[in-house]
């Protein structure tokens, strides 16, 4: 993240108390996880919408073979 936009805003305090308690962290980093979880679950959605419409020919043996790193 390189910029960053400050903001006022008014939130429901017992839901703001609630989250900061379930990940251990400050408001803004809370917000942060919120935001990034949201962007997560749009992306998620539209990876579902893509679900049976793209054909894949993957040989699995061959997939599976493959040398570590």
């Amino acid at each position: 993240m390189s910029k960053v936009k400050r903001i006022t805003a008014n939130l429901p305090f017992e839901l703001l108390k609630e989250a900061t308690e379930m990940t251990h962290q400050g408001i803004t980093e809370t917000l942060i996880l919120g935001l990034m979880l949201i962007r997560r679950s749009a992306a998620y959605k539209k990876a579902q919408e893509l679900k049976g419409k793209l054909k894949l020919r993957i040989n699995l043996n061959e997939s599976r073979e493959r040398t570590r790193r």
